[in-house]
């Protein structure tokens, strides 16, 4: 089982980082998390075939987290893919989806697609089978508009994964991660508290009771960014591959 960061950006780009997506793929399970405004020219770069992703989890309806589905969606109707896809998120994903495909390319969301596409509705708390993949949502706290937020703990061949999302501090997140084989979390600033996102140092005054086996940082600002070489915590980048 292996993770690609395909980006893991913040929404501004900082140091040049691309926005939230990651791949995950092993013997059975091949899906997405995130697809944010950057994907799909990444995930070509990455030569990371797209025929092959079965399932696409959307955290929020952010752009740096969301708005590449119009994208990847329009190339998987001209690469006539075939195989099924699934698109699972918060509440009202369905409309979302269809309000951004039309906003950035008007009329493509009455395309009859040929392929089968669902969309499927996540509620906190309720776990999901993808075929391989299992999928418990937990709600974090990261605004007013956007959401629904969800984070997500994907188990799937034997491996779990936890994904904070974008949020500020909430005690959901030591469930979500609890004991989880990797635990990507967000660390937007170091030690600043700004709402609705997390800090490096508030997140490790928790790590103990979280007990992920291993961590890896995401979504980080300059602040973040410049401080890395002091930080002892292993630091997303663009392209990075994780086996677990």
């Amino acid at each position: 089982m292996q993770l690609r960061f395909v980006g893991c950006g913040d929404a501004f780009g900082s140091g040049g980082r691309l926005n939230t997506c990651f791949h995950v793929a092993g013997r059975e399970a091949n899906f997405l998390i995130d697809c944010g405004a950057s994907a799909l020219p990444a995930l070509k770069r990455l030569e990371i075939d797209r025929n092959d992703i079965d399932l696409i989890l959307i955290t929020h309806f952010h752009g740096d987290h969301f708005a590449g589905l119009p994208f990847v969606l329009l190339d998987a109707q001209f690469s006539r893919r075939t195989r099924p896809l699934t698109i699972a998120g918060p509440q009202g994903i369905e409309t979302r989806l269809r309000e951004v495909m039309e906003v950035l390319f008007e009329h493509s969301s009455k395309t009859r697609q040929r392929f089968e596409l669902s969309v499927v509705e996540l509620a906190s708390g309720q776990r999901r089978d993808f075929g391989a993949v299992t999928v418990t949502p937990y709600p974090v706290v990261h605004g007013e508009s956007g959401g629904p937020f969800l984070a997500y703990r994907v188990e799937t061949e034997g491996r779990t994964l936890a994904y904070s999302a974008d949020t500020e501090w909430t005690e959901t997140l030591i469930p979500l991660a609890h004991g989880a084989d990797l635990f990507i979390a967000e660390a937007y600033m170091y030690e600043k508290v700004v709402k609705n996102h997390l800090s490096l140092k508030t997140l490790e005054q928790h790590l103990p009771a979280i007990g992920a086996k291993r961590l890896v940082l995401t979504h980080m600002s300059d602040d973040m960014l410049s401080r890395l070489v002091d930080i002892e915590h292993l630091a997303a980048e663009d392209g990075m591959v994780l086996v677990f």
